[in-house]
């Protein structure tokens, strides 16, 4: 059900993935509902809101309904590289910024949807307990393999003593299913996202110490 939104409505990307503060994400971007939006977020600065689908799909299909459901905390999204390849399809490369919550949205007659959002702060620094350091470790090896056949996304930015990005890193590269990154990305204790994390890295091959 559509709701009256403030003037600083957000506009929101639903997509079957779930974005991290200070991770990075490719988009391409053709559906005419996107494309005036993304085209005027880039020109004016701004962000928009990436939120993780719970039902429905990231492309509308011809002939399908608009039926979208997607979770009430996302990630605000800040376009950092923006290409138009050819006429209706742009090509841009995003970093998270900050986590919100949607308090109220509505879709407008051509499938965008809106929110009033409030911000949740970011993680405080956190440093690494000693007994966590290994995680911290095989970030880096697994950083630094995945850049030398040019997969690893992420810039050169590497804040190895923060419990919280460290974490956030973990989460974008494990094989974990919709539901558990997002709960992970949820979560408000950056030091407890670590340990949740260790304990997956621990039953899996990334986790040898």
């Amino acid at each position: 059900m559509n709701t009256p939104l403030t003037e600083h409505a957000l506009p929101l990307f639903p997509l079957g993935t779930v974005l991290f503060p200070d991770g990075r994400l490719p988009l391409r971007i053709f559906e005419v509902r996107y494309l005036d939006m993304i085209k005027k977020c880039h020109r004016a600065g701004r962000e928009f809101g990436v939120v993780s689908l719970i039902e429905g799909s990231e492309v509308r299909r011809a002939g399908e309904g608009a039926t979208e459901r997607f979770h009430a905390i996302g990630t605000r999204a800040r376009i950092e590289s923006f290409a138009q390849p050819q006429p209706g399809l742009y090509e841009i490369v995003t970093r998270g910024s900050t986590r919100f919550r949607i308090t109220a949205q509505a879709q407008t007659p051509h499938g965008l949807w809106m929110a009033d959002i409030e911000d949740i702060p970011a993680d405080a620094p956190c440093p690494l307990p000693p007994e966590l350091a290994y995680v911290a470790g095989n970030l880096v090896k697994l950083m630094d393999l995945l850049r030398a056949t040019d997969i690893w996304p992420a810039d050169d930015t590497r804040r190895l003593d923060d419990a919280g990005w460290v974490a956030n890193r973990w989460c974008e590269l494990l094989p974990l299913d919709g539901d558990d990154r997002q709960r992970l990305m949820e979560m408000r204790d950056p030091l407890l996202r670590l340990e949740l994390v260790g304990d997956l890295l621990d039953r899996s091959e990334f986790g040898r110490r």
